[in-house]
């Protein structure tokens, strides 16, 4: 297995837009054509629009688009810019009378970083899918990225900045991508060593949300709630609704990998998984691939994020 670039794996186009100032942006993941795909949810505390229609079980066997946005509940109202953008072009699922595009999108809790009362709107969305081109996207401070945080325990005063990342690999003829905004309650850890989260309290070292969340057992009240990471996966492999459900929940062992604690009730943590291509693929040789792509995207994401917001960054430590 080699790493290659997200875009080989083929079948997308991928736009950003974000207002730095206010610390909050959307990514967007549009399809050549209409892709089948499917969602796993394992936070407690998730901001979706037209999870369903992913649901095995739901009629619609594929989508236009996902959107990843900041914003928390407030910025669904973002993927009707999406909606907008594909129906002027006369893309979306054929009713007879009109073509509808489906628009699948999740949200993440960014307004206790910059400015709580701007969000990702429809005409911010609206410009991430101008921007989308088959060109590598933007990685950290971007996107849905661009107010992302972790190791929010003890609050923002001991949080760091995150961001969005990318990662992509090829096994034979099989590509796997995927793409995430890291927006966690836990911290961050390549292999073994933990390289963002919590902050010491004096700020100039980690400390470990599991060592300190374990010292309080006994706590009553509510976590901070300012997280959620979410993720993409995209293949080349041809796989229908109900396999790219298992391929989504396998990605989640990639979060399990690189965050700690992950999927918490004050977590949304959320995965989507698409196939735009049409390779035979097995789904467990996929879904495997997937959660290296994620865990190493998700590092890939800390990484590449800049201090910002009063938030010092890996590269800061």
């Amino acid at each position: 297995m080699q790493e290659i670039g997200i875009m080989e794996v083929g079948g997308f186009r991928i736009g950003h837009a974000q207002n730095m100032e206010a610390a909050t942006g959307c990514t967007v993941l549009l399809c050549d054509r209409m892709s089948p795909a499917g969602l796993d949810v394992r936070g407690g505390g998730p901001a979706s629009r037209e999870s369903q229609i992913l649901s095995p079980v739901a009629q619609a066997d594929s989508i236009n688009a996902v959107l990843l946005s900041g914003g928390s509940a407030f910025g669904l109202d973002a993927a009707g810019g999406v909606q907008k953008y594909l129906e002027e072009r006369g893309i979306g699922f054929d009713v007879g009378v009109t073509k509808v595009p489906l628009v699948s999108q999740s949200c993440l809790f960014d307004l206790s970083v910059g400015r709580v009362d701007v969000r990702p709107d429809a005409a911010m969305a609206y410009q991430a899918c101008e921007n989308a081109c088959y060109d590598a996207p933007a990685q950290g401070n971007v996107g849905a990225g661009t107010g992302c945080s972790v190791g929010k325990y003890r609050g923002m005063e001991r949080a760091m900045k995150s961001g969005f990342g990318t990662y992509a690999v090829q096994a034979g003829h099989l590509k796997v991508g995927a793409l995430v905004a890291v927006n966690a309650l836990g911290d961050i850890y390549d292999g073994a060593t933990q390289i963002a989260g919590l902050l010491s309290e004096d700020k100039t070292a980690l400390s470990n949300t599991l060592e300190e969340l374990f010292q309080d057992v006994t706590i009553a009240g509510n976590l901070f709630s300012g997280n959620t990471t979410l993720g993409i996966v995209v293949t080349n492999a041809k796989l229908n609704k109900t396999q790219l459900t298992k391929v989504a929940g396998m990605t989640h062992n990639g979060f399990a990998r690189a965050i700690r604690p992950v999927h918490t009730n004050a977590d949304g943590d959320s995965i989507y998984a698409l196939s735009t291509g049409d390779l035979p693929g097995d789904v467990n040789v996929v879904g495997a691939m997937a959660a290296y792509a994620m865990e190493r995207a998700i590092v890939r994401a800390v990484r590449l994020a800049q201090p910002a917001y009063g938030l010092p960054a890996c590269s800061s430590l």
